[in-house]
């Protein structure tokens, strides 16, 4: 890759109802504090849990609020955007910009350095509660462990047991219990 991020930038007209959080979502930038270099736009920093941004699903951390209830956000100071959004009314209407990554090429293996469809802890997690499991077996009835294995240990017939699955050979000659 050469190191460039493409996005795609799409804009929707959103229509959220006042609820007792108010729009549910916190601001930032403006022109006395630019979130975005060189961009002294409004940008939406949270989404508030069960608030009416929430609740609705398309307002997202990051969007670019570009105007509300028809009126342009350009050009205003953070106190004057959030005083806006405080005057909006009950029903109020956003025009809110999205930019999505790009997906370039079709969607298939990852290459090195980017991230799998499973998250690391999937896998780490069910890893590490069988490591303790087995560390507390072997701590709690270490003798009793010691005589299994050894008395299930393979034996030269189990060659092609264990090739097809290596847990088999270890059943396979274990005495009854």
């Amino acid at each position: 890759m050469n190191g460039r991020v493409d996005y795609v930038v799409t804009e929707e007209e959103i229509n959220l109802t006042r609820g007792p959080s108010g729009l549910g979502f916190n601001i930032v930038g403006g022109t006395d504090q630019q979130y975005v270099s060189n961009d002294s736009g409004i940008f939406v920093s949270r989404i508030k849990e069960n608030g009416a941004a929430a609740l609705d699903g398309r307002p997202q951390e990051g969007d670019k609020i570009l105007s509300v209830n028809s009126q342009d956000l350009k050009n205003l100071l953070h106190q004057d955007a959030v005083d806006l959004f405080r005057n909006a009314g009950y029903a109020v209407s956003l025009r809110v910009q999205n930019r999505l990554q790009a997906q370039n090429g079709p969607i298939g293996p990852q290459g090195e350095g980017e991230p799998s469809g499973i998250p690391v802890t999937m896998v780490l997690v069910p890893a590490f509660a069988l490591t303790v499991i087995a560390a507390w077996a072997f701590m709690r009835y270490p003798q009793r462990l010691k005589n299994l294995l050894s008395s299930c240990a393979p034996k030269e017939e189990d060659t092609f047991l264990f090739f097809s699955h290596p847990l088999l050979p270890i059943f396979h000659n274990c005495p009854s219990t």
